[in-house]
């Protein structure tokens, strides 16, 4: 996989140069290649900013700059070669890359958000800053036939899409095979899998440690009882923390057992649905 990041503070991105990610490229999966905005700039302050239209407070970035940036690195042929073209065609011109900027008016972003950008072959993402960038900058794309993907990672906002990009980075790439491992270690995990439940907690050495003991049951090596009482911390847990997503649950998926233990917790599972008593 290829990713293209680009940003007004690219040195942000040395991280990815570490743990996983950093043997990721070594081995081959993955390469990143982290761009400054202002390279693409011509004047000699090198603006990427300007007021914005109607008023108002702070700066926006300016839609030519980025957009003879995100040209470059898709691919895009000069306008002037595009006009020459046939008209009557619709096929977009450059590569494949899906276009991600994050933005905290967007969609929020999800692990099946995640999981559909591990399958790409070339990522290309933008970080904003100031109060962001043009509005017409991800429509143009779109126009344009790219795949073109706007995210928020949480209901508040930074100071600009950095963190957020090394978030979705972190959560897309981590899927790729050979990236982990043990592949066990993103298969039971929490909004993994068609349920999407939250993971029970783990243990480790010492059984007692500071007065505080793990469940009995994780010792007993009884594996259905072990993966029982997992199985229902999940359904707890989530159940408390995140009640959408047992809402969602089929119920015609649903085990007895599993069935017994909503209950217990306050859902009625005869419909097609669990709802809450």
């Amino acid at each position: 996989m290829l990713i293209d990041i680009v940003s007004v503070f690219p040195e942000y991105f040395d991280v990815l140069n570490l743990s996983l990610l950093g043997k990721a490229q070594d081995k081959g999966l993955l390469e990143f290649r982290v761009h400054n905005l202002r390279d693409w700039t011509h004047d000699v302050h090198h603006s990427v900013d300007d007021t914005p239209v109607g008023g108002g407070a702070g700066m926006v970035m300016k839609p030519e700059v980025w957009a003879q940036c995100l040209d470059d690195l898709l691919d895009i042929p000069p306008l002037e070669d595009i006009a020459q073209a046939d008209e009557q065609t619709s096929e977009k011109r450059g590569s494949n890359a899906i276009l991600v900027f994050p933005n905290p008016s967007a969609p929020t972003f999800t692990q099946k958000d995640a999981t559909e950008l591990s399958h790409a072959d070339h990522l290309v993402f933008g970080c904003g800053r100031y109060e962001g960038y043009d509005g017409r900058l991800p429509a143009y794309y779109a126009a344009q036939g790219f795949d073109v993907r706007e995210y928020s990672i949480g209901d508040y906002v930074l100071n600009g899409g950095e963190v957020a990009v090394s978030v979705m980075v972190e959560a897309t790439t981590r899927l790729l095979d050979g990236f982990m491992g043990n592949h066990d270690s993103i298969v039971e995990e929490s909004y993994t899998g068609s349920e999407g439940l939250l993971e029970h907690r783990q243990y480790t050495k010492p059984a007692s440690w500071r007065g505080m003991d793990v469940p009995e049951i994780l010792l007993s090596g009884h594996h259905a009882n072990i993966d029982r009482f997992r199985r229902d911390e999940e359904l707890r847990r989530t159940s408390a923390i995140r009640p959408d997503i047992i809402a969602r649950l089929d119920c015609r998926a649903l085990d007895k057992k599993d069935r017994k233990f909503l209950m217990e917790l306050g859902w009625e599972v005869s419909g097609e649905h669990p709802v809450r008593r």
